[in-house]
């Protein structure tokens, strides 16, 4: 029953993180449905800029496990009228500007939306608009292109580079003691979709992630996923250090 529910709920794509006047709720966003992540208080008001600035952190902290899972999109909302997304990536910027370099490996993409992602039924109301879908196609596009660039690195530095389903699954599940910080699993989803290995692929994925590796599934009509494609659709690679 499990990988049923997982099926359904689909493959992550980015987090949302809808700020209210004294709390934060964050979502991650799948490719079919959405799921609530976290809410956080502000411990003050927020004219208090010690209040403000550990509620940031909290935030930034809270987001920090998805993130190293391999999700690298982020989209902050707020009501209309408000700051509060300003306020929030001006402390991005001043405090994690490491999150925004071009090139960095930790690059996040970050998208700002106006709508309230505060409760359920408006998060439900949100994610179908156009603005929306056009974000998160814009900012998973830009996280797509990064990986690739990365792969590319890889292939130029002689790294750690695979396409066989067989020939991952054997590296990843018969280092048991290895840590995959620097490694990609990365997949576009007309792989996933056709593939009569469905399960295999699901359990490389979660034990893929348990390890440490970044998991990541693209869309096969963006640029990225038709340049994956070229690769096979599948790909395992570990990231150059420089």
């Amino acid at each position: 029953m499990k990988p049923k529910r997982g099926y359904k709920r689909g493959y992550p794509v980015a987090l949302l993180v809808g700020f209210e006047q004294d709390h934060a709720a964050l979502w991650q966003v799948f490719s079919h449905v959405v799921k609530p992540h976290r809410t956080l208080k502000l411990a003050g008001r927020r004219t208090d800029e010690r209040a403000l600035y550990d509620f940031h952190e909290s935030v930034l902290n809270a987001l920090r496990p998805v993130l190293k899972e391999g999700v690298r999109s982020v989209v902050v909302a707020a009501p209309t009228k408000t700051n509060y997304t300003v306020d929030f990536m001006d402390h991005v910027r001043k405090h994690h500007a490491y999150l925004l370099q071009s090139k960095g490996p930790n690059k996040v993409t970050f998208a700002e939306l106006v709508g309230s992602a505060d409760r359920p039924h408006s998060v439900a109301e949100l994610v179908k608009t156009k603005e929306f879908r056009e974000l998160v196609v814009a900012t998973t596009s830009g996280e797509a292109d990064q990986i690739v660039s990365i792969i590319e690195r890889s292939l130029s530095s002689n790294q750690l580079v695979m396409f066989s389903l067989k020939e991952i699954e054997d590296t990843v599940y018969n280092q048991e003691k290895n840590d995959f910080r620097a490694a990609y699993l990365v997949l576009t989803d007309k792989y996933l979709a056709e593939s009569s290995y469905k399960h295999r692929i699901h359990r490389l994925l979660q034990i893929s992630a348990n390890k440490k590796a970044k998991t990541r599934i693209i869309d096969a009509e963006t640029p990225a996923g038709k340049r994956i494609i070229q690769f096979g659709g599948l790909i395992f690679f570990i990231s150059p250090t420089k």
